[in-house]
């Protein structure tokens, strides 16, 4: 399995990524940044307006994944926020197309609940995943999640709503 590294992304390097200024947003990481992640402007815009709202969601939200190895930034992996009043988290990840079989979902995946699992205040996590994503469905699978349900998403259409505990348990 590949060895991942995250690198918060500060809000200087999140206007970089959305301007495209790819040397600014990697001069700001401390970190060579790359090209798929000013692809994902979209997700650094509302993650933005995010940590302005409340400066402490930056410990939860999206970092670079970088291949420790070799430096390489394979992706991106967070929450979409603290965790809740009743202590769900709700994980997000995405991998480079470039580096997609690999390992790296399931590597950026394994770190993020190690993270949720390591806070008192997380008592869930969850996954919501489209039923026709069959490389997500096979990612999460082996980490103790169960379907709990359905959800529309305005953008992606029909979810499949997977919870896990905190710590793991099945």
């Amino acid at each position: 399995m590949p060895s991942i590294r995250f690198v918060r992304l500060s809000p200087a390097a999140l206007s970089a990524l959305i301007s495209g200024d790819l040397a600014a947003a990697s001069a700001a990481a401390g970190t060579p940044l790359s090209r798929f992640l000013v692809d994902e402007a979209w997700l650094w815009r509302i993650r933005q307006e995010q940590i302005a709202a409340d400066p402490a969601s930056a410990e939860w939200i999206a970092r670079a994944a970088v291949d420790a190895e070799t430096g390489e930034v394979v992706g991106h992996g967070g929450f979409h926020g603290p965790p809740s009043e009743d202590g769900v988290v709700e994980v997000a990840y995405s991998v480079d197309p470039g580096f997609r079989r690999r390992g790296y979902a399931k590597e950026i995946l394994r770190q993020l609940l190690a993270r949720a699992d390591a806070d008192p205040a997380v008592r869930a996590v969850r996954a919501s995943i489209r039923p026709d994503n069959a490389g997500s469905l096979a990612t999460i699978a082996g980490f103790g999640f169960h379907k709990a349900g359905e959800q529309w998403d305005q953008e992606d259409g029909l979810e499949f709503v997977f919870l896990r505990p905190a710590g793991g348990a099945a």
